[in-house]
């Protein structure tokens, strides 16, 4: 429900200058985060047996022919772990890259939940657009840490 309105170019302004906000203070908060903290095996990060060890994500959104092509957000972030590719081969490095990537992952779903705040200053209609936009840049994100982890969590055990 709009609580306040703007006219359309502060509006513009605003949801641009909101959604930069929630990403760099949610990427900043879980690079914050402790390693202990994705030591639990969390229910959203836990790499399920329906996933294939992570094939599943890539036979049903081809992961691999366009994983490339994301930006990696640790570049933006002095802190940031690079997950273009691993940095070593030993085990360290491996469980290193994992929970990595349920950091990554965790930054990924945390950043849609704002979406629904859009709805206090933008019409229904744009509201549903910042809903549609939190979705359609998140989840390849997260698609592909799964299918990343899913890999790792194989070669693993």
């Amino acid at each position: 429900m709009q609580v306040i309105s703007f006219p359309l170019f502060w509006t513009i302004v605003i949801d641009i200058g909101a959604w930069f906000f929630f990403h760099m203070a949610i990427s900043v908060l879980c690079l914050k985060l402790p390693p202990g903290a994705f030591q639990n095996n969390a229910f959203w990060s836990r790499i399920y047996s329906w996933e294939k060890s992570g094939a599943l994500w890539d036979q049903l959104f081809r992961v691999k022919s366009w994983k490339g092509r994301l930006i990696d957000g640790a570049s933006l972030f002095k802190r940031g772990y690079q997950k273009k590719a691993l940095h070593g081969t030993n085990r360290e490095d491996i469980e290193t890259f994992a929970m990595e990537t349920e950091r990554a992952e965790l930054t990924h779903w945390l950043s849609i939940l704002p979406a629904p705040l859009f709805f206090l200053w933008n019409p229904p209609l744009a509201g549903w657009l910042m809903i549609v936009y939190a979705l359609a840049f998140n989840l390849p994100f997260i698609i592909t840490q799964r299918y990343n982890r899913g890999r790792i969590k194989k070669m693993l055990s």
